[in-house]
């Protein structure tokens, strides 16, 4: 048996346990990120004025950064329910790490690459096969059951477990979002082709989580039910979350993606046209 540390049932939705470490990174990213599209970009003349919809963006990201490792969705993840870790995951991987990809400007990419890794390390870690990878193989390797109770048991480790996710997460969606054009790679049908990709590993994993027949994360046997969910009921609903919800993010991308580009392609055969139309007129 698990320590039963985890299963005092005083679970409630209005309190909101902070800790300390997540409330001092999510102060750092905003400072650091505001510093830099305000007075560090005015000092060094990186750039103009960033539109109002990127620090949007960035603070929505954060937000959902505090949110997802604070109060109780938090409590809920680490104490009693394998469905709300998902859905925490889920928050982090597919919702926070693309919108701090975009809220980013390019010069501001530009300056923190060149003045870290370098253009030559971010090229190979961006790279649509590596991102592909390294995010299925951290996603995936997560969830066998050895490594996944570990994370629970040890804090420590269940911080490296949502830095590597996060981290994982950012070089999945980088490819798709594309926020520097000397990193990019792929057209936008490529990028389509990637995502439906990305989506393979992760719904086979769902799909195993989700049919299992016993339940594979002891510690959430162990957990005190504040609902009226068994831990096996619990394990089927999170694998369902990650695999339906999931897939659907990734389909929301594919869709905006096609949307774009179809109305890119629109707008270039309607220049086109209009450009014949000009030239046969000129020759009238």
């Amino acid at each position: 048996m698990l320590p039963l540390l985890h299963g005092v049932a005083d679970f409630s939705w209005t309190a909101w346990p902070i800790h300390i470490s997540t409330l001092i990174g999510c102060a750092i990213l905003l400072g650091a990120y505001f510093a830099g599209i305000g007075p560090l970009r005015r000092k060094y003349q990186w750039a103009g004025p960033v539109p109002a919809w990127q620090p949007i963006c960035f603070t929505t990201a954060v937000v959902i950064l505090f949110v997802s490792l604070n109060g109780p969705l938090h409590e809920l993840s680490d104490l009693y329910l394998f469905s709300a870790h998902m859905v925490q995951h889920l928050l982090l991987t597919l919702i926070m790490a693309p919108l701090m990809l975009v809220a980013v400007p390019d010069w501001l990419w530009r300056v923190m690459i060149r003045r870290t890794v370098g253009f030559g390390v971010a090229r190979v870690l961006t790279a649509p096969l590596v991102a592909f990878a390294v995010y299925n193989v951290v996603f995936a390797g997560w969830h066998f059951p050895m490594f996944y109770n570990w994370a629970l048991e040890d804090h420590n480790v269940h911080i490296v477990q949502h830095l590597m996710f996060i981290a994982a997460a950012m070089f999945m969606w980088w490819p798709v979002v594309d926020p520097l054009p000397e990193l990019s790679r792929l057209v936008t049908p490529l990028r389509m082709v990637y995502l439906f990709a990305i989506s393979i590993p992760m719904s086979l994993v769902s799909a195993l989580i989700t049919l299992s027949e016993g339940v594979l994360y002891p510690w959430y046997s162990d957990a005190e039910r504040i609902f009226s969910l068994s831990a096996l009921e619990d394990q089927q609903l999170g694998g369902v979350i990650m695999w339906v919800p999931g897939a659907l993010i990734f389909w929301v991308a594919i869709s905006i993606l096609f949307y774009r580009w179809a109305t890119a392609e629109n707008r270039e055969e309607e220049r086109s046209r209009e450009l014949l139309r000009q030239a046969r007129t000129a020759k009238a």
